[in-house]
Order: C-alpha cells, then sequence, then structure tokens
C-alpha cells in the first residue's frame, strides 16, 4: 500500500527475518534474483527449513509478484517449494489502537496551538494570514513531532513517485543481508552526529 516507497517492505523484512526484499529505491536485476535463489537453496539445505522473501508492488514493472514466484519455485524444485501471498488492503488496518488515538489526540492538540498561535500573530494586520512558513505539514522528522513548510517539502520530494528524494531508512538495508547470513558487512560512511531529544508534551 505503499506505492513506490519500500519502507513497508524493507521494515517489514527487518522485523521478520526475511532473506530479501525487493524495493523500488535499490534496482535489481535477474543476477540479484539468481543470487538469492542460490542463497535460500544452500540455506533450505541446512537445518533452517524456511525462508521469507518480500517485494514492494511498484519495484520493477517486469519483475512481477508472479514472475519472483515461478522463478523461486522452478530453480527450488527438490529443495523447497513455493507459496505467495499479496496483502493488499489487508495493510490498511481496522480500527485505530489505542496508540492511534492517543497520537492523533497530541497531534490535534498540537495543530490547533499552531493554528491559535498563527491567528494571534496575524491579528491586525489585515485579513491575510498567511506566510511562507505557514502553509505546512505536521509530521515526524527525526524523532521531533514539527511543522514543515511545504515549500521547503517540495525541494526534498519526487512528486513522480512521490516519495522522499532522501530515504534514512535506506541506511538499514545491509542489516537484512547480515541478518539473512548473507556474506556482507555493515559500513555507514557518514559518522554520526548525536543529538539531544527534545521531549514534547500536549
Amino acid at each position: 500500500m505503499g506505492g513506490y516507497c519500500g519502507y513497508l517492505a524493507n521494515m517489514g523484512g527487518l522485523a521478520a527475518g526475511a532473506d530479501a526484499a525487493y524495493i523500488f529505491e535499490e534496482p535489481f536485476d535477474i543476477r540479484d534474483l539468481q543470487s538469492n535463489v542460490e542463497h535460500l537453496t544452500e540455506k533450505m539445505k541446512t537445518t533452517i527449513q524456511r525462508g521469507l522473501v518480500l517485494r514492494n508492488e511498484s519495484c520493477s514493472e517486469n519483475y512481477t509478484t508472479d514472475f519472483i514466484y515461478q522463478l523461486y519455485s522452478e530453480e527450488g524444485k527438490g529443495v523447497f517449494d513455493c507459496r505467495k501471498n499479496v496483502l493488499g488492503h489487508m495493510q490498511q488496518g481496522g480500527a485505530p489502537s489505542p496508540f492511534d488515538r492517543n497520537f492523533g489526540t497530541k497531534i490535534s492538540a498540537r495543530a490547533m496551538e499552531w493554528i491559535t498561535a498563527k491567528l494571534k500573530e496575524a491579528r491586525g494586520r489585515g485579513k491575510k494570514f498567511t506566510t511562507d512558513d505557514s502553509v505546512c505539514v505536521l509530521g515526524i522528522s527525526k524523532r521531533n513531532v514539527i511543522f514543515q513548510p511545504v515549500a521547503e517539502l517540495k525541494k526534498e520530494t519526487d512528486f513522480e513517485h512521490r516519495i522522499p528524494k532522501e530515504q534514512w531508512w535506506l541506511k538499514l538495508r545491509p542489516l537484512m543481508k547480515i541478518l539473512a547470513k548473507y556474506k556482507a558487512s555493515y559500513d555507514v560512511s557518514d559518522s554520526g552526529q548525536l543529538e539531544h531529544v527534545q521531549p514534547w508534551s500536549v
């Protein structure tokens, strides 16, 4: 349900210990598929008798769910068999959880405080209440709930695919390979900076 965004497939793969997760942000070809099939085949010959492969529905126009399913089924003959499951609208969830209700209340209270403050700032200046920073989106960025001006977000957005140009979670991709016992290393080039987290309350 994430469109071109591979966040759900990637994080789902990390949480469930998937052998591979195919996503749009990280292009793959037939050699990658072959390598993954060979790795899964070798793994099945050990004491671990299960495998999981995830695919974002928009990751590739030609390497469809059916194609990948048929490839794994054919190459795994005699070693493992395959089943496919397309979650689709099941991912949307049902009734809101207590966390959803609590978070929704906090976000809406924060939004109302912000709107009230903006209206007070504009008092006595005529009927125009908008400025460049008043047209914004409320969301979470780097562990903080912030209002981000739409003008700033425009620079950071790939509108064609409806995803950010820079995805923070892509740095976690190598961890999946390591956890699935591929010969891989986890090397983060940019040095991490510790930052003070401001607690927020409503």
